[in-house]
């Protein structure tokens, strides 16, 4: 199995199928996880004989749960800090610490299907989200914040679906070059932030990659470009993983690998937004 640029599917088992796969069709049916589900019976014992493979529906339903949690945690922290922005800073620290130190624990620990682990990320990004949402917009003149919020969920949804079209049709193979090539793109970029980030804690500003000039603009480009084509990479590992016969609760997992590339994706299109209505 090709692995993701994203680290929480790295850390899902591996499978032994390989091959190019169409996410949610037939050839993850029933028969033909079973034929592929020892790797996964070995490093879930527990399960054997009783948990039933990984299916597309399973992928859906969990996604869908988690991005409903995340929603409704970010509509809470939205209204609390612009009922008290005293709130902004304690929820983004709160969340984005809580949000990333589930992560490494679902990572490093091995846990990343466990629904409680998963769910308690999508309330702790939810609290981030909601937060980091309304300092992003609160000083934007003649616009609506809600309108630009509404505008990056539109957005990052779009590309979600239009990668997945591009999977489901083949029109970008995920290959061993592709993957590399796209690990050490998002290398770069996080070398990029981080170098901003100290520059910025120096400097009375944001640093050069998050000041709204030009810079910054094709930042976030390009960053919006990688996350977009990660997707591609998540999709085939989810897919493969499904073809392999994963067990049911791998789901989990998946939906916390998508969440994370979504919420990023969601962060860099909205500072864009940003920036073009402070020209």
């Amino acid at each position: 199995m090709r692995e993701s640029s994203n680290p929480v599917f790295r850390s899902l088992p591996k499978g032994q199928q390989g091959g190019y796969a169409s996410f949610g069709t037939g050839a993850a049916g029933y028969g033909a996880q079973q034929v592929h589900a020892e790797p996964y019976t070995a490093q879930y014992p527990e399960q054997t004989g009783v948990a039933r493979p990984l299916t597309i529906d399973d992928v859906v339903t969990r996604t869908g749960m988690t991005l409903a949690v995340l929603t409704v945690s970010a509509v809470v922290s939205f209204f609390l800090v612009t009922q008290n922005i005293g709130l902004a800073m304690p929820l983004t620290l709160i969340g984005g610490l809580g949000g990333l130190a589930l992560v490494m624990i679902a990572m490093f620990g091995r846990k990343q299907d466990n629904p409680a682990i998963v769910l308690s990320y999508a309330v702790l990004e939810g609290l981030f989200l909601g937060a980091v949402s309304f300092l992003l917009t609160f000083n934007i003149q003649g616009a609506s914040a809600g309108g630009l919020i509404s505008q990056a969920v539109l957005g990052t949804f779009g590309v979600f679906f239009g990668m997945l079209v591009v999977y489901k049709t083949g029109a970008i193979r995920v290959t061993p070059k592709f993957t590399r090539m796209l690990v050490a793109a998002m290398i770069g970029v996080v070398v990029l932030a981080l170098g901003n980030f100290v520059f910025a804690m120096f400097t009375d500003g944001a640093g050069p990659l998050r000041d709204g000039g030009p810079m910054a603009i094709i930042f976030s480009l390009v960053c919006i470009g990688i996350a977009a084509f990660s997707f591609l990479l998540d999709f085939d590992s989810a897919d493969q993983m499904i073809r392999a016969g994963a067990p049911e609760k791998a789901a989990w997992g998946i939906a916390l690998g998508l969440t994370v590339t979504l919420v990023w994706l969601y962060l860099e299109i909205l500072r864009l937004l940003t920036y073009f209505q402070n020209d």
